[in-house]
């Protein structure tokens, strides 16, 4: 499996395109996605039919990393330019940088990539923080753009009207909107994953360990698509792990202080509650709610499931995490630009699954005592083989069946 990765990243090298590893402060083993399709329409990915086309050869995400590749965390998170000019930016969504989640694991991809091209690189963070309007987004895409910028990354849902604007504005710069759709613009490709693919495989493998009372925290406040699909994806894997047992699980599904995907007392104290009264893990889906989140874990013995980028290299509670190969894709779709190739994915909309191996758990850390590596890659194929229906649908709150109850937490 390592040599077989390592002949693909060589030749990638060659053609200059670099998959990501992980940084080391999250030693996220990304999963390899691997010349994704991209699919016709107008709709964000993930509404409707969003399932991409078979790539085949491909391993399960989150396998083995490989050996002697450089970690995103060994490359600087700011340079110099002897030009002062950037080819590659990045535009961070809410949050922080280093955030061991989505901005960070989007970033290390851009990291990558300029790296292991010889690119020059910048990040912006729009004014205001977590605050941050439209006309600051603007702002940090304009000066980007002002500052040499050939591609620019922008991560999140709520880079839409900045990207509009900065797309109209700047017809000769592409945009890459990671976690986007169309927006009707050529130079802007629209990037997203199925996330209820890597939410249905955490959920699963949290029941097959034997949690049976769960918890779900998301971001963005009920109206994020990503998060959205994770979450109904979580409890559509709680649910078919404990028809397999018969057993029936319980889950508390909740929006509330995760607008701003920060962590927050708030937050925390909603999840001590939760613990206290019997939740035995929960599912952090948002940044840095991670950490109120595992605060309350650590205080009350229980655990956590991580999300985006491989979270057990920040707390000892993190049981598994639902991961999408944000590295991977971002390097991937700068290439597409300095290869010539962008009007393959520009004004399209690509959606990344395990039929791509863009999504799954990670395996080089596995913890999990009742639940197996093999077993998760059988089940894993059978999801690339359609042989277990995952439903995208954008939920609010998932409805209770046989097997789940649904405790909405408003």
């Amino acid at each position: 499996m390592k040599k077989i990765i390592a002949l693909v990243l060589a030749a990638m090298m060659v053609l200059g395109v670099f998959a990501g590893c992980s940084s080391e402060e999250t030693k996220t083993t990304e999963p390899k996605a691997t010349t994704p399709a991209t699919t016709e329409g107008t709709e964000p990915a993930g509404t409707e039919d969003t399932t991409p086309a078979t790539t085949e050869g491909t391993e399960p995400a989150g396998t083995d990393p490989v050996e002697g590749t450089i970690s995103a965390d060994d490359i600087a998170d700011e340079m110099t330019s002897e030009d002062g000019k950037y080819q590659v930016a990045f535009i961070t969504d809410v949050g922080q940088l280093k955030d061991q989640s989505f901005n960070q694991g989007t970033y290390d991809g851009v990291k990558l990539y300029a790296h292991a091209n010889n690119k020059s690189y910048k990040y912006y963070q729009p004014a205001n923080g977590d605050a941050a309007t439209d006309e600051d987004r603007i702002a940090a895409m304009k000066l980007a753009c002002e500052n040499g910028a050939e591609v620019v990354v922008a991560a999140g849902f709520m880079q839409e009207g900045a990207l509009k604007a900065a797309a109209e504005a700047y017809p000769d710069v592409n945009f890459i909107f990671i976690d986007g759709y169309p927006i009707g613009f050529d130079n802007v490709a629209g990037i997203a994953f199925q996330e209820e693919q890597a939410g249905y495989l955490a959920g699963y493998a949290a029941v097959k360990e034997g949690y049976t009372k769960l918890g779900f925290t998301g971001g963005g406040g009920g109206t994020n698509p990503a998060c959205q699909r994770y979450g109904y994806g979580f409890v559509q894997g709680v649910n078919d792990a404990a028809a397999e047992m018969g057993v029936t699980a319980e889950v508390n599904y909740s929006w509330l202080h995760g607008a701003s995907f920060s962590a927050s007392p708030e937050l925390q104290t909603m999840a001590t509650g939760w613990y206290q009264t019997g939740t035995e893990i929960i599912f952090a889906c948002g940044g840095s709610m991670f950490t109120s989140v595992d605060a309350a874990a650590s205080a009350e013995e229980c655990k956590v499931v991580g999300v985006d980028v491989d979270q057990s290299y920040q707390s000892a509670n993190v049981v598994t995490s639902a991961m999408k190969g944000l590295a991977d894709a971002t390097a991937w779709a700068i290439a597409k630009h300095y290869e010539g190739a962008f009007s393959e994915i520009g004004g399209t909309a690509t959606s990344l699954g395990a039929k791509d191996n863009a999504v799954g758990l990670p395996t080089a850390t596995w913890s999990l005592e009742n639940w197996s590596v093999e077993e998760y890659e059988t089940l894993f194929a059978a999801i690339v083989a359609g042989e277990v229906e995952i439903s995208a649908e954008l939920v609010e709150f998932p409805e209770s069946t046989d097997n789940v109850t649904v405790t909405p937490v408003k």
